[in-house]
């Protein structure tokens, strides 16, 4: 871990990464590769020690409320946000200025703050993403190996549906040879239906690879499925977009079952909903005539 002074923190559509780098140590994470230029190992976490200065200057600053978001770029519960708290910090800062907020996560540890998602669900709108790829337990712990398991991911949206907080997966990424199953999409599924949640994001059934996060998934085929890597490189060469050879029946199931239940499966249709403000007008004068009071920003 190390800290460094940023010079803004929201983007042109009002996302945000409050850390930089991941220690979830997933085979796959596009996030390792080179064009983002990441100046430092992907598994020393860079903190913006001024993050949370700059999002209230900013928010403070709106003319109109909006969505704001994180997660596209680094999960925002990585451990380190055990200790430090900046996600949640954030948070407050999105709730005492009435805005809405999403993030994307493959972690239970959201559960920290289902209070805090809930008042800001109360006020504006709050919806969580969570990533599922995987049904089967062990294979989970290879694929992604230092982050909650599938099955805590599901027991976790269980729970936020249940304090009415709205979620939508990613089912992302589907790796050829490995996980491109109908059992293993029928079981994401199931989880989807049993969770409630209100849609699924799935761009088809592969993944990409680019320079920089290839090398690191060659790595971890050698050493988890040994001979797959010349599978992939016989296949695919140096294809940026990697395809199943099962894409489009795992397509096919994945609208059947999505029409059945009632899941939105659009991605249009669902970043149009995620980055679309709503607010409880009643519920944010509340929250001013109450004062909230949040965390003090402390310089670190």
């Amino acid at each position: 871990m190390h800290y460094v002074q940023v010079k803004g923190i929201l983007s042109a559509k009002n996302g945000m990464n409050l850390y930089r780098g991941c220690s979830h140590g997933c085979i796959y994470c596009d996030s390792r590769s080179s064009c983002y230029q990441l100046p430092h190992a992907f598994e020393d976490i860079e903190v913006k020690k001024n993050a949370l200065v700059l999002l209230e200057e900013a928010l403070r600053r709106k003319r109109k409320k909006c969505m704001i978001g994180t997660g596209s770029m680094t999960d925002p519960y990585i451990p380190l946000e055990t200790e430090l708290g900046s996600v949640r910090r954030a948070m407050e800062l999105v709730y005492k200025y009435g805005c809405g907020f999403t993030l994307l996560t493959k972690s239970n540890r959201i559960l920290r703050d289902i209070d805090l998602l809930q008042k800001i669900n109360a006020s504006a709108k709050c919806v969580v993403q969570m990533t599922l790829t995987t049904y089967d337990e062990e294979l989970c712990k290879k694929i992604e190996p230092y982050v909650s398991t599938t099955r805590e991911r599901f027991e976790a949206l269980k729970q936020l549906r249940d304090a009415g907080i709205p979620t939508v997966v990613w089912l992302a990424p589907i790796l050829p040879f490995i996980n491109d199953t109908e059992a293993n999409l029928c079981g994401i599924l199931d989880y989807c239906i049993e969770a409630g949640v209100y849609g699924i994001i799935c761009f088809g059934m592969g993944l990409t690879l680019r320079y920089g996060n290839r090398e690191y998934f060659y790595q971890q085929l050698d050493k988890h499925f040994p001979g797959l890597k010349k599978r992939y490189i016989d296949t695919y060469g140096n294809q940026y977009v990697i395809d199943s050879p099962n894409s489009k029946q795992l397509m096919q199931l994945l609208r059947q079952k999505c029409r059945q239940h009632g899941i939105i499966q659009d991605n249009q249709q669902l970043f149009a909903y995620l980055s679309t403000f709503t607010s409880n007008q009643a519920g944010i004068k509340n929250n001013l005539k109450k004062g909230f009071v949040f965390y003090e920003i402390v310089s670190l």
